[in-house]
């Protein structure tokens, strides 16, 4: 007998199973050893007749049917003569890759890690190649967990380093040719899999530690705590079976209740903060109103302007009859030309105007329990009341340029799917009068060339000046024509379609999105798209930002002036500019070295006759003794703290033996460095001397080699007293023997 579960259809059933024979081992059905691979299910009918009620009753179906399911690897074993799905030639290529990549040889005691890696690649790579990204929710976190357990099991073969990558062309040689996806998606499959086997190697240490001195003290038969598994999971990134497989070999189970309390326990406080916002008694009185007055007819497809009547009045979260002048009111209207925020769009800015003067400033529109449109603004002049009558008419120029921005996204997601692949899926956007920006999925920044290619194909369908064009039709009929729908979303009986632009070659129109925002009539209203750049969101998502229209002519006529004004700084033709640039770059690197070496032989060189100093350098004597030790110093005025080090080494070579001390004195900072010649770190550490230097400029610490230290302090000042202490411990030293 078969159910779905404690309720629903539910019926007697014929289960097949297929005898391997006797040469493997395992039982019938109902037998102790069942789980053997000799008897295996194949096939299973249901014959659905009954519903399971909640109350364990059940009920005569009006119309029965079969249900019938059937094991298609399964079979495939069968046919081909192997006892498991792992040894039929689907799945032999892909388990004998991991062996081939690993290097483990394979034996009874690691074939199911093999087996494991083989079964999570193939379904990773199919994820991928859907669009899916390893993230820490939804779906995405799903691919994660599936990904971490294939390289857990690589870890335990012997794995240290990102490999499973590699089995990715496995993978696609198996299979790329019935699901040609497969092998468009390649390079990202790869890419994906090994950022996620680099980010994962960083946690496992950590984690493996934690678990290692968690149950150090554990036997097998005992549990790990689940606030430590808690900890794994949410400080680490290690899902709840990643811990229960690295603790199974060692017969150590999980506390799975604690954790599962844990689990709760963090949900209810991201609840009790959110609810503590106020936002569910707001959201109390909005139930109450849409029960009353029912949903917001949306007009603004057609219509920039309407005649409404007032249906609620909202003030500080409590539902009034009336508001008087200066109130700040949240509206609801029966019908509305004002666009309510929702799939990225903004909400409409406006007016809503009134008998007997009565004008609300309307500065946003919210849509609310996802039918109600709010219009939130400042009753500017008259009163109103529930009931009243008003003409409802809306920003005009700024809903055109959020229209064009709206459209400009649909055509953005477009070529990012012709110019990267189909992996790439929309994972946000913001469409606004001034700007956009869009998320979607991808592993790695654009290059030029791609950034330009799609700003290019984008502008050509623009220049097409083809109309848009909207169907309504429902999610089903949409997808099947070919309608990107976005994951997530949740779409009603019938949907809007919208189709914008030309793609020649197949004869098809260039964007087909479900979409309920406001577009522009033709894509040369769009006028111009100019990409600013794109930025990592989070990993596998870029976020792209851009202009449309006048913004982004302004914005490169701003640019081109800038072009203009620089190359006539430098006296050179706009486009010989990214040359004269290089140019100067070189030779200012250049007269650096130079000045670099002309501060070194400064510092090295002798104080000058009649004892005044070279410039930037004390006129210390150049080589004293302190004790049977040769000793160098210099404080030096306004060089780079971090040329010490090369002066350090210069030093050391002029003196064969002995030590050098350097002080680098800016904006009354200083930088000390301390050098000690190989033949003397026995006798003296110079991290032990730029200490003693440091404490003298008011800093602590320093750090480095026996041969080479380093350190700083804020007060340069007292660099004279720093050389003065390091002298005077470097004769103690050598008198105390």
């Amino acid at each position: 007998f078969w159910s779905m579960g404690d309720t629903g259809p539910c019926g007697p059933c014929s289960e097949i199973f297929y005898d391997h024979g006797e040469g493997v081992p395992g039982g019938p059905p109902g037998s102790p050893d069942e789980d053997g691979d000799r008897f295996v299910e194949i096939w299973n009918l249901v014959f659905m007749q009954y519903e399971q009620m909640a109350d364990g009753s059940r009920i005569v179906l009006p119309k029965p049917s079969i249900d019938t399911g059937m094991g298609l690897e399964r079979i495939g074993a069968v046919l081909q003569g192997v006892h498991n799905v792992f040894e039929t030639d689907l799945m032999a290529a892909l388990v004998s890759a991991a062996q081939g990549a690993i290097g483990a040889a394979p034996d009874d005691s690691n074939i199911a890690s093999y087996r494991v890696i083989a079964d999570h690649l193939r379904s990773s790579g199919f994820l991928i190649a859907d669009g899916v990204l390893p993230s820490n929710e939804g779906r995405g976190y799903v691919l994660r967990r599936i990904m971490r357990r294939a390289m857990r099991h690589a870890e335990m073969l012997g794995a240290h380093e990102p490999v499973l990558w590699r089995l990715a062309n496995a993978l696609v040689d198996q299979m790329g040719t019935h699901y040609t996806e497969l092998r468009q998606a390649q390079p990202l499959i790869e890419e994906t899999i090994e950022l996620e086997e680099i980010r994962f190697r960083k946690t496992l240490d950590r984690g493996l530690k934690l678990l290692d001195e968690e149950t150090a003290e554990l036997a097998a038969g005992e549990q790990l705590s689940g606030a430590v598994a808690f900890k794994l999971y949410d400080t680490y990134g290690f899902p709840l079976d990643l811990t229960q497989d690295a603790l199974r070999g060692r017969g150590i189970s999980v506390d799975t209740d604690a954790f599962e309390k844990a689990m709760a326990k963090q949900r209810a406080d991201a609840r009790a903060a959110w609810s503590g916002s106020g936002e569910t008694a707001t959201d109390a009185i909005w139930y109450g109103i849409l029960e009353r007055v029912g949903a917001s007819e949306f007009l603004g497809y057609e219509a920039d302007e309407a005649e409404a009547l007032v249906s609620a009045i909202v003030i500080d979260g409590q539902e009034v009859q009336s508001a008087a002048p200066g109130a700040e009111v949240a509206l609801l209207l029966n019908q509305t030309p004002f666009y309510a925020e929702s799939g990225g769009q903004v909400g409409d800015c406006g007016v809503l105007e009134g008998a007997d003067g009565a004008r609300v400033a309307i500065r946003d529109t919210q849509k609310l329990l996802g039918e109600l449109h709010v219009h939130i603004g400042e009753l500017t002049g008259g009163s109103l009341r529930v009931g009243d009558v008003v003409k409802a008419r809306i920003d005009v120029a700024r809903r055109s340029r959020i229209r064009a921005n709206h459209s400009a996204t649909h055509l953005l997601h477009a070529a990012l799917r012709r110019v990267l692949g189909d992996h790439v899926t929309q994972k946000g956007s913001l469409v606004e009068a001034d700007r956009l920006r869009f998320d979607f999925s991808h592993n790695k920044p654009l290059s030029d060339a791609e950034s330009q290619q799609i700003e290019a194909e984008v502008n050509a369908v623009i220049r097409q000046n083809d109309a848009v064009t909207t169907r309504i039709m429902s999610p089903e009929e949409a997808i099947a024509a070919g309608a990107v729908a976005l994951f997530g979303e949740k779409y009603g009986e019938a949907v809007r379609v919208l189709s914008m632009g030309r793609d020649a070659q197949h004869m098809t129109a260039y964007s087909t999105e479900l979409c309920g925002g406001t577009h522009v009539a033709r894509t040369g209203d769009i006028a111009l798209l100019h990409i600013l750049g794109d930025s990592a969101v989070g990993a596998g998502v870029r976020r792209i930002e851009a202009l449309t229209g006048e913004p982004a002519r302004a914005f490169l006529e701003k640019r081109d002036d800038i072009v203009q004004e620089t190359a006539q700084l430098l006296k050179t033709a706009p486009d010989e500019l990214a040359a004269r640039v290089a140019a100067l770059v070189a030779e200012r690197k250049k007269l650096e070295r130079e000045v670099s070496e002309l501060r070194k032989k400064l510092a090295l060189s002798d104080a000058s006759a009649g004892g005044q100093a070279q410039p930037g350098a004390s006129a210390e004597t150049p080589v004293e003794r302190v004790g049977e030790v040769g000793f160098v110093s210099r404080i030096l005025n306004d060089v780079p703290a971090k040329e010490l080090r090369g002066l350090i080494d210069a030093a050391k070579q002029s003196l064969g033996s002995g030590i050098a001390v350097f002080i680098a004195v800016n904006d009354g900072k200083a930088g000390i460095a301390v050098g000690v010649s190989d033949d003397l770190t026995d006798r003296f550490d110079a991290v032990e001397l730029v200490r003693l230097g440091a404490q003298q400029l008011g800093g602590a610490g320093g750090g480095g080699r026996p041969d080479m230290a380093q350190a700083g302090g804020p007060d340069g000042d007292k660099a004279a007293a720093a050389i003065d202490a390091i002298r005077h411990s470097l004769s103690e030293k050598q008198a105390a023997g």
